[in-house]
C-alpha cells in the first residue's frame, strides 16, 4: 500500500466570490470545473496535478500561522511574487530566509488562511 499523491487542499471560506477573486487575481490560480455539489464552492489548479477546493458557508475564523496551519506553494521567482503580493496588500511577512536557504513570503487570504510562497 502506497500513498500516490497529495490531490487537493480544501479550505472553508465565508464568501466564495471574494475568495475566488483573491485566488484568481492575487495568486493567479487557474479556475477548474467543479462538480454540481449542493453547497457553494470553487476549485483551482495548484501546480500540475494538485488542486485547491474552496468550500463556502463557513462562519468560523481560520486558525492559521507560520508554524501552524498553512500551505506552501513553490514559485519560480519569489522577488516577482513579492512585488505582486505587496501591490495587492496581502503580504504578511517576508521575504524570510529558511535555514535550508529557501526564501519565503507569507500572505493571508480574505478568511485569514496563511499561504507560504517559497523559492529554493
Amino acid at each position: 500500500m502506497t500513498i500516490l499523491e497529495l490531490n487537493h487542499v480544501a479550505l472553508f471560506v465565508r464568501d466564495v466570490v471574494r475568495s475566488c477573486e483573491f485566488y484568481a487575481i492575487v495568486l493567479r490560480l487557474e479556475s477548474l470545473p467543479r462538480p454540481a455539489f449542493d453547497f457553494p464552492g470553487a476549485w483551482f489548479r495548484l501546480g500540475q496535478s494538485q488542486e485547491l477546493h474552496l468550500i463556502g458557508g463557513s462562519n468560523e475564523a481560520a486558525v492559521s500561522s507560520v508554524r501552524g496551519n498553512h500551505f506552501a506553494l513553490r514559485v519560480e521567482d519569489v522577488a516577482d511574487w513579492e512585488r505582486h503580493v505587496q501591490s495587492s496588500g496581502a503580504l504578511v511577512r517576508g521575504p524570510v530566509k529558511r535555514p535550508d536557504g529557501a526564501t519565503q513570503l507569507f500572505l493571508r487570504d480574505p478568511d485569514g488562511h496563511l499561504i507560504e510562497l517559497f523559492q529554493f
